[in-house]
């Protein structure tokens, strides 16, 4: 599957935003909380899940939307389930590796 990666260079910190093909530009509501997976933040390159793991084991701050990129997060174990929240049920992963 295929989903949408940018990285931001911060000093020595590497942000990876991420999100699955198909969010991009959406919005999601659930009471109080907006998830609004803006162009400008996530839209960057369309790569396979492959390049999303090379780059998930480089950042040092994550933020992931989507079933996949979650998903994938978890499988390398840098997330905890207990961790994901969901928007309209779509998860949502924070992560700093320290």
């Amino acid at each position: 599957m295929s989903v949408h990666i940018k990285v931001y260079q911060q000093g020595v910190e590497t942000l990876l935003a991420a999100c699955d093909e198909g969010l991009l530009g959406k919005i999601f509501k659930e009471g109080e909380i907006h998830l609004n997976i803006k162009t400008t933040f996530y839209g960057g390159d369309l790569v396979e899940n492959i390049s999303l793991k090379d780059k998930l084991k480089e950042a040092t701050i994550i933020n992931l939307v989507g079933k996949n990129c979650v998903k994938t997060a978890i499988n390398m174990g840098l997330g905890y389930e207990e961790d994901i929240m969901e928007v309209e049920g779509v998860p949502h992963l924070q992560i700093v590796k320290m």
